[in-house]
């Protein structure tokens, strides 16, 4: 089973490269993030014609929104509210084959990184303690947990750890919640299993950049998380940085994890 995650910023602006990627890299399961469109408008048809024929979505106007796709059939859909809210940053699908699937889409956090000053970071942290405390207890395996984080949690999943250290994204205090949810979790970082830590590894790069590859300020922000039972099936992972050059690109690019 070939699965990615993409923060595709918008699927109806970027359809067309979403069935592009899936049909050129055999991909599985396909999980979105950052939507941004109602449910009634999700453009489903294409993703059915490209062989998504079973589908679990959920979504907003303008704003967040999730949706997972699968060639294998689905079992169960449900959807969590986090902080109290209802905007469309979580579902978790169970497959037939037993796999069952998070997809996230965590709050960025603003630009101020202190829960006192920036109401947006503050709904950030309490995001990550309530998924912490909740997988703490969570007890199943064949699970993963995948999607936009929006922490870059190791020294090189961003261009540089000392001018990011004060910087949404990299804060000590975000690296310490994701540490937390991996070890209380029982996680397993599976695309860090095929890369080594010491090795640059990004997913995502500002717009801002008006030459993204040259400057190359990156950070990994898009994750797959398998629960440690699945340690023996992970087969590969790739994360697809030529997507970036795609016409109107997302700034993140897929990241994909074949398990047996």
């Amino acid at each position: 089973m070939k699965i990615a995650t993409w923060n595709i910023n918008s699927i109806r602006l970027r359809i067309n490269s979403v069935i592009q990627f899936v049909r050129e890299k055999k991909i599985d399961v396909l999980c979105l993030q950052e939507t941004k469109v109602t449910d009634e408008f999700f453009p489903i048809e294409q993703l059915y014609k490209a062989g998504f024929i079973h589908s679990h979505f959920r979504g907003e106007k303008s704003y967040n929104g999730v949706a997972t796709f699968s060639k294998f059939p689905i079992k169960n859909k449900t959807e969590m509210n986090w902080c109290g809210l209802e905007d469309a940053r979580h579902i978790m699908t169970t497959l037939e084959n037993k796999f069952i699937i998070h997809n996230f889409y965590v709050p960025a956090g603003g630009d101020i990184p202190n829960i006192k000053e920036n109401i947006k970071f503050n709904h950030k942290i309490n995001f990550l303690n309530e998924m912490i405390k909740y997988f703490e207890k969570d007890n199943n395996n064949n699970k993963i947990l995948l999607g936009d984080l929006n922490i870059a949690p190791l020294e090189n999943d961003v261009w540089s750890h000392k001018q990011l250290l004060k910087v949404v994204s990299h804060t000590k205090l975000e690296t310490d919640l994701f540490k937390e949810l991996i070890v209380k979790g029982n996680w397993i970082d599976a695309i860090r299993i095929k890369v080594p830590d010491e090795e640059k590894l990004f997913s995502w790069w500002s717009y801002r950049n008006k030459d993204w590859r040259k400057s190359n300020r990156g950070r990994r922000l898009d994750h797959i998380l398998v629960s440690k039972n699945l340690i023996n099936n992970i087969a590969d992972m790739k994360v697809y940085k030529e997507i970036r050059d795609y016409q109107k690109p997302s700034d993140h690019v897929p990241v994909s994890l074949t398990i047996k």
